[in-house]
Protein backbone atom coordinates (compact mmCIF):
# COMPACT_ATOMS: atom_id res chain seq x y z
CA UNK A 1 0.00 0.00 0.00
CA UNK A 2 1.08 3.52 -0.69
CA UNK A 3 1.62 5.91 1.68
CA UNK A 4 1.17 9.06 0.08
CA UNK A 5 3.19 12.14 1.69
CA UNK A 6 2.47 15.92 1.19
CA UNK A 7 6.21 17.70 0.76
CA UNK A 8 6.27 21.04 -1.00
CA UNK A 9 9.13 21.35 -2.41
CA UNK A 10 11.13 24.01 -1.37
CA UNK A 11 15.07 24.17 -2.39
CA UNK A 12 17.63 24.92 0.69
CA UNK A 13 20.25 26.91 -0.97
CA UNK A 14 22.22 26.13 1.95
CA UNK A 15 22.19 22.44 1.11
CA UNK A 16 25.36 20.30 1.30
CA UNK A 17 26.32 18.00 -1.64
CA UNK A 18 27.16 15.15 -0.96
CA UNK A 19 30.91 13.80 -1.02
CA UNK A 20 30.28 10.86 -2.71
CA UNK A 21 29.03 10.01 -6.30
CA UNK A 22 29.02 6.43 -7.56
CA UNK A 23 29.79 6.72 -11.41
CA UNK A 24 28.12 3.81 -13.29
CA UNK A 25 30.92 2.68 -15.64
CA UNK A 26 30.70 -1.06 -16.15
CA UNK A 27 28.13 -1.55 -18.97
CA UNK A 28 28.98 -3.45 -22.52
CA UNK A 29 28.06 -0.59 -24.40
CA UNK A 30 26.37 -2.63 -27.20
CA UNK A 31 23.94 -0.14 -28.79
CA UNK A 32 27.09 1.97 -29.79
CA UNK A 33 29.02 -0.92 -31.60
CA UNK A 34 31.07 -0.92 -33.88
CA UNK A 35 32.78 1.65 -31.49
CA UNK A 36 32.81 0.01 -28.46
CA UNK A 37 34.69 -2.88 -30.02
CA UNK A 38 37.87 -1.82 -28.63
CA UNK A 39 37.45 0.69 -25.95
CA UNK A 40 34.33 0.94 -23.28
CA UNK A 41 31.50 3.53 -24.16
CA UNK A 42 32.82 5.97 -21.15
CA UNK A 43 35.66 6.74 -23.34
CA UNK A 44 34.02 7.23 -26.18
CA UNK A 45 34.59 10.62 -27.36
CA UNK A 46 31.74 13.17 -27.31
CA UNK A 47 32.07 17.38 -28.28
CA UNK A 48 36.05 16.84 -28.01
CA UNK A 49 36.10 14.43 -24.58
CA UNK A 50 35.14 10.83 -23.37
CA UNK A 51 31.86 10.93 -21.51
CA UNK A 52 33.09 10.39 -18.56
CA UNK A 53 35.10 13.08 -18.24
CA UNK A 54 32.21 15.05 -19.12
CA UNK A 55 30.73 13.87 -15.66
CA UNK A 56 33.56 14.10 -13.84
CA UNK A 57 33.82 17.95 -14.87
CA UNK A 58 30.11 17.99 -13.92
CA UNK A 59 31.15 16.24 -10.55
CA UNK A 60 34.52 18.45 -9.77
CA UNK A 61 32.17 21.57 -10.49
CA UNK A 62 29.38 20.84 -8.08
CA UNK A 63 31.82 20.30 -5.08
CA UNK A 64 32.04 16.58 -5.09
CA UNK A 65 34.77 14.63 -3.52
CA UNK A 66 34.76 11.09 -3.92
CA UNK A 67 33.84 9.57 -7.31
CA UNK A 68 33.60 5.60 -6.51
CA UNK A 69 33.53 3.88 -10.37
CA UNK A 70 32.75 0.25 -11.23
CA UNK A 71 34.22 -1.42 -14.25
CA UNK A 72 33.67 -4.03 -15.84
CA UNK A 73 34.34 -4.31 -19.84
CA UNK A 74 37.74 -3.34 -21.01
CA UNK A 75 37.98 -2.34 -17.49
CA UNK A 76 41.88 -1.84 -17.65
CA UNK A 77 41.84 0.35 -20.34
CA UNK A 78 39.23 2.52 -18.40
CA UNK A 79 40.92 2.30 -14.83
CA UNK A 80 44.06 3.54 -16.81
CA UNK A 81 42.22 6.71 -17.58
CA UNK A 82 40.68 7.51 -14.48
CA UNK A 83 44.44 7.04 -13.04
CA UNK A 84 44.57 10.45 -15.01
CA UNK A 85 41.79 11.68 -13.18
CA UNK A 86 42.69 11.49 -9.61
CA UNK A 87 44.33 14.76 -9.47
CA UNK A 88 40.26 16.53 -10.09
CA UNK A 89 38.37 14.06 -7.70
CA UNK A 90 39.59 11.09 -4.99
CA UNK A 91 38.21 7.90 -7.24
CA UNK A 92 37.52 4.50 -6.10
CA UNK A 93 37.34 1.35 -8.19
CA UNK A 94 34.62 -1.32 -7.68
CA UNK A 95 35.94 -4.16 -9.53
CA UNK A 96 32.99 -6.35 -11.21
CA UNK A 97 35.33 -8.05 -13.87
CA UNK A 98 34.07 -11.18 -12.37
CA UNK A 99 30.90 -10.81 -13.18
CA UNK A 100 28.55 -7.22 -14.38
CA UNK A 101 25.79 -7.05 -11.81
CA UNK A 102 24.26 -4.25 -13.52
CA UNK A 103 22.91 -0.97 -11.94
CA UNK A 104 21.42 -2.03 -8.68
CA UNK A 105 24.20 -4.81 -8.04
CA UNK A 106 26.92 -2.64 -9.06
CA UNK A 107 25.32 0.17 -6.42
CA UNK A 108 25.55 -3.21 -3.38
CA UNK A 109 28.97 -4.72 -4.77
CA UNK A 110 30.01 -0.81 -3.63
CA UNK A 111 28.17 -0.01 -0.76
CA UNK A 112 31.27 -0.45 1.50
CA UNK A 113 33.03 2.49 -0.81
CA UNK A 114 29.77 4.83 -1.00
CA UNK A 115 29.38 5.20 2.91
CA UNK A 116 26.41 5.89 5.21
CA UNK A 117 25.98 9.22 3.50
CA UNK A 118 23.07 10.06 1.14
CA UNK A 119 25.20 10.01 -2.85
CA UNK A 120 25.04 11.05 -5.31
CA UNK A 121 24.50 8.26 -8.46
CA UNK A 122 25.29 8.89 -12.24
CA UNK A 123 25.53 7.23 -15.63
CA UNK A 124 29.08 7.56 -17.43
CA UNK A 125 27.04 8.06 -20.59
CA UNK A 126 25.55 10.82 -19.41
CA UNK A 127 25.58 13.89 -21.06
CA UNK A 128 23.72 16.96 -19.85
CA UNK A 129 24.61 21.01 -20.01
CA UNK A 130 23.09 23.42 -16.80
CA UNK A 131 20.49 25.11 -17.20
CA UNK A 132 20.22 28.39 -14.52
CA UNK A 133 21.61 26.68 -11.42
CA UNK A 134 23.90 23.62 -11.58
CA UNK A 135 21.96 20.36 -11.62
CA UNK A 136 23.92 18.67 -8.98
CA UNK A 137 23.72 21.33 -6.33
CA UNK A 138 19.79 21.84 -7.19
CA UNK A 139 19.15 17.84 -6.55
CA UNK A 140 21.52 18.47 -3.23
CA UNK A 141 19.52 21.48 -2.52
CA UNK A 142 15.95 19.36 -2.77
CA UNK A 143 16.88 16.67 -0.96
CA UNK A 144 15.02 15.59 2.44
CA UNK A 145 16.49 13.04 4.13
CA UNK A 146 13.13 12.90 6.05
CA UNK A 147 10.76 12.02 3.35
CA UNK A 148 13.20 10.96 0.63
CA UNK A 149 14.63 7.82 -0.54
CA UNK A 150 15.12 8.42 -3.87
CA UNK A 151 15.26 11.78 -5.95
CA UNK A 152 15.96 11.22 -9.46
CA UNK A 153 16.36 14.18 -12.27
CA UNK A 154 14.31 14.12 -15.23
CA UNK A 155 13.84 16.00 -18.56
CA UNK A 156 10.82 16.63 -20.13
CA UNK A 157 10.33 13.92 -22.89
CA UNK A 158 9.92 16.80 -25.85
CA UNK A 159 13.21 17.60 -24.47
CA UNK A 160 15.02 14.29 -24.56
CA UNK A 161 17.12 14.89 -27.12
CA UNK A 162 18.40 11.97 -29.44
CA UNK A 163 15.58 10.11 -26.97
CA UNK A 164 13.44 7.22 -28.66
CA UNK A 165 11.87 5.78 -25.87
CA UNK A 166 8.12 6.70 -24.45
CA UNK A 167 9.22 8.40 -21.35
CA UNK A 168 9.82 7.06 -17.68
CA UNK A 169 7.83 8.56 -15.24
CA UNK A 170 4.73 10.47 -13.90
CA UNK A 171 4.82 13.25 -11.22
CA UNK A 172 2.63 14.57 -9.10
CA UNK A 173 2.15 18.61 -7.96
CA UNK A 174 5.13 18.06 -5.50
CA UNK A 175 7.60 16.05 -7.39
CA UNK A 176 6.65 12.84 -6.39
CA UNK A 177 6.80 10.02 -8.81
CA UNK A 178 2.78 8.57 -8.91
CA UNK A 179 3.61 5.84 -11.77
CA UNK A 180 5.74 3.73 -13.02
CA UNK A 181 5.66 3.59 -17.46
CA UNK A 182 2.73 1.02 -18.46
CA UNK A 183 3.34 -1.03 -21.91
CA UNK A 184 2.49 1.32 -24.82
CA UNK A 185 2.05 4.35 -22.98
CA UNK A 186 3.96 7.70 -22.43
CA UNK A 187 5.12 9.16 -19.83
CA UNK A 188 5.93 13.02 -19.84
CA UNK A 189 9.39 12.68 -18.01
CA UNK A 190 12.76 10.80 -18.94
CA UNK A 191 14.96 9.65 -16.32
CA UNK A 192 18.02 11.37 -16.84
CA UNK A 193 20.74 8.84 -15.26
CA UNK A 194 21.44 11.11 -12.27
CA UNK A 195 20.01 10.92 -9.29
CA UNK A 196 20.73 11.53 -5.29
CA UNK A 197 20.20 7.95 -3.05
CA UNK A 198 19.84 7.47 0.44
CA UNK A 199 21.93 4.56 1.25
CA UNK A 200 18.74 3.14 3.44
CA UNK A 201 17.39 1.80 -0.12
CA UNK A 202 20.46 -0.80 -0.16
CA UNK A 203 18.46 -3.51 1.52
CA UNK A 204 17.35 -6.97 0.75
CA UNK A 205 18.91 -7.26 -2.55
CA UNK A 206 18.86 -10.76 -4.33
CA UNK A 207 21.97 -12.46 -5.53
CA UNK A 208 23.86 -11.57 -8.52
CA UNK A 209 22.81 -8.84 -11.03
CA UNK A 210 19.85 -6.93 -10.84
CA UNK A 211 18.20 -3.21 -11.75
CA UNK A 212 18.46 -0.04 -9.53
CA UNK A 213 14.39 -0.23 -10.50
CA UNK A 214 13.88 -2.64 -7.61
CA UNK A 215 15.25 0.49 -5.11
CA UNK A 216 12.94 2.94 -6.61
CA UNK A 217 10.06 0.47 -6.73
CA UNK A 218 9.94 0.08 -2.91
CA UNK A 219 10.70 3.54 -2.64
CA UNK A 220 7.58 4.41 -5.33
CA UNK A 221 5.52 1.92 -3.00
CA UNK A 222 6.74 3.86 -0.09
CA UNK A 223 5.75 7.50 -1.27
CA UNK A 224 9.30 8.52 -0.85
CA UNK A 225 10.61 8.58 -4.66
CA UNK A 226 10.66 11.86 -5.94
CA UNK A 227 12.11 13.82 -9.12
CA UNK A 228 13.54 17.05 -9.92
CA UNK A 229 13.06 18.04 -13.22
CA UNK A 230 15.99 19.38 -15.20
CA UNK A 231 16.03 23.19 -16.36
CA UNK A 232 19.11 22.50 -18.79
CA UNK A 233 19.77 20.47 -21.90
CA UNK A 234 20.22 16.64 -21.79
CA UNK A 235 21.29 14.13 -24.66
CA UNK A 236 20.71 10.70 -24.98
CA UNK A 237 24.01 9.53 -26.43
CA UNK A 238 23.23 5.64 -26.87
CA UNK A 239 24.22 5.03 -30.54
CA UNK A 240 27.01 6.48 -33.18
CA UNK A 241 24.77 8.57 -34.89
CA UNK A 242 23.55 10.27 -31.46
CA UNK A 243 27.09 11.71 -31.34
CA UNK A 244 27.14 13.67 -34.26
CA UNK A 245 23.49 14.66 -33.67
CA UNK A 246 24.58 15.58 -29.80
CA UNK A 247 27.55 17.79 -31.26
CA UNK A 248 25.48 19.53 -33.64
CA UNK A 249 23.37 20.82 -31.11
CA UNK A 250 26.06 21.24 -28.24
CA UNK A 251 27.54 23.37 -31.49
CA UNK A 252 24.28 25.44 -32.23
CA UNK A 253 24.22 26.35 -28.39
Amino acid sequence: MTTHQTKSLRPDPGAKVPDTAMVMAAGLGKRMRPLTAMRPKPLIEVAGKPLIDHVFDRLRSAGIKKAVVNVHYLADALEAHLRGRVKDIEIAVSDERAELLETGGGIVKARDLIGDEPFLCVNSDNLWVDGPTDAIRSLAAQWDDATMDALLLVVPLARANNHAGRGDFHLDAFGQITERRQPGRLAPFVYTGVQMLSPRVIRDWPEGAFSTNLFWDRAIEAGRAFALVHQGQWFDVGTPPAIRATETLLADG
